[in-house]
């Protein structure tokens, strides 16, 4: 059987009994780093082997793991912080159990992402995007594919990325309210309120997620002429490549159409 246990996204007695039965039960465990992990069960007396298991070895690791599964072997997968599969390893080996017809269960555990939104207090339905591409071009094309779905859209960010992922954000959604969830449950959390275009000005060390509520806007930009509708998205930042695409999408028009009048820019 594999266990997917989630484990504690920032205090140590986030932990269930469950989590610390499971994990004293199986053969081996498989986390992300050898040193956090054990934090976590030295803390809770859990001593059992602990294998590495990250995003550069996972599918050096699948045959392995999937052998002792089929030999009648226990296995718990667990990361670094949360739930595992989430923006961390552990869909690739879930899949490879599916097509193997193994026995697998999900040992429930904290989640910053819903937790985020929970504290947020935005509506639903809420769609999670998780981290951006590090390519400009490759943010921007994920990002067009939700400018049109309205609810919560809840990011993962990086300390040293969170001024930029701002500045895309609001390039492509304009100007929307903004929940910056920082350091869950740790000693440090905060919650702060802010719009994509005022950005976020608080300490930027620690683990982040970002709501934006992307709130339908009661003027559609339809309503603009094709010119001036790529002038908004041009003064948000965009550049003239990516607001025809913006326009395009938003009119549901061919970029022809958008090309010719965009030449007069």
């Amino acid at each position: 059987m594999l266990y997917l246990v989630g484990t504690p996204i920032g205090n140590l007695k986030e932990f269930n009994n469950y989590a610390v039965e499971i994990l004293n039960s199986v053969d081996y465990i498989l986390c992300e780093d050898t040193r956090t992990s054990s934090v976590l069960l030295n803390h809770y007396q859990i001593k059992k082997p602990l294998k590495s298991y990250h995003k550069f070895n996972e599918r050096e690791m699948i045959n392995k793991v999937v052998g002792d599964l089929q030999q009648g072997k226990n296995v718990a997968l667990i990361s670094d912080a949360g739930m595992p599969g989430i923006s961390d390893p552990g869909n690739i080996l879930v899949n490879e159990v599916i097509k193997e017809e193994l026995d697998y269960t999900v040992v429930s555990g904290p989640c910053a992402l819903i937790n985020a939104f929970i504290m947020s207090g935005f509506p639903t339905p809420f769609t999670f995007i998780g981290f951006l591409p590090e390519k400009n071009a490759d943010k921007n094309n994920l990002l067009m594919q939700y400018k049109n779905v309205y609810g919560s859209l809840i990011f993962y960010v990086s300390c040293h990325n969170i001024d930029k992922d701002f500045e895309t954000l609001y390039s492509v959604f304009g100007d929307k309210p903004v929940c910056v969830v920082r350091e869950l449950t740790k000693m440090y959390e905060e919650k702060t309120f802010t719009t994509l275009k005022e950005k976020y000005n608080g300490d930027t060390r620690g683990e982040f997620v970002l709501i934006v509520n992307n709130v339908k806007e009661e003027n559609s930009l339809n309503e603009l002429s094709i010119l001036d509708h790529l002038k908004h998205y041009i003064d948000l930042g965009a550049s003239k490549q990516d607001a025809i695409k913006y326009v395009c999408a938003d009119r549901g028009i061919k970029k022809q159409e958008v090309y010719k009048i965009a030449v007069e820019l």
